[in-house]
């Protein structure tokens, strides 16, 4: 078999594979380093050896790729934690409030108040795409 031929064909289709499945650059750095392998083959045919080695610079590629790509950060709620009822919320169920200029699911944190609807509610927390409220009476009293 001709190995720099294999290699430099799974570098290609490695390197064709982010374009179209983009993965942050791991099957770029995948196809990278078989293109380096492509021309060590050239040099070294013994197989074994140009996978460990294929293998070992892939792991080097993607642990420096990894200060480039941008951490993410989980979504908060913004200060703005007013909202007001489009629906009212029964105990125990779900609404819909406005919050932000948009329509969004809502229950009451305390589900044993209902919610009636067009009222000021306060935005306690997120889970998915539910908003957990509560009445702003509640809060004064």
């Amino acid at each position: 078999m001709n190995f720099p031929l294999f290699w430099a064909i799974l570098g290609a289709v490695f390197c064709l594979m982010e374009l179209f499945l983009p993965t942050g650059f791991v099957e770029s750095t995948l196809g990278i380093s078989a293109f380096i392998v492509a021309f060590f083959a050239l040099a070294v045919p013994i197989f074994s050896l140009q996978i460990v080695l294929w293998v070992a610079l892939s792991l080097v590629f993607i642990f420096l790729l990894r200060r480039f790509v941008p951490k993410r950060t989980p979504y908060s709620l913004q200060e703005s934690t007013e909202a007001r009822t489009l629906t009212a919320i029964a105990p125990g169920k779900t609404g819909r409030v406005i919050y932000e200029g948009n329509s969004w699911q809502a229950r009451c944190d305390d589900e044993t108040i209902t919610i009636g609807a067009d009222q000021p509610v306060v935005v306690i927390s997120r889970k998915g795409n539910t908003l957990y409220v509560i009445p702003e009476s509640a809060l004064r009293a």
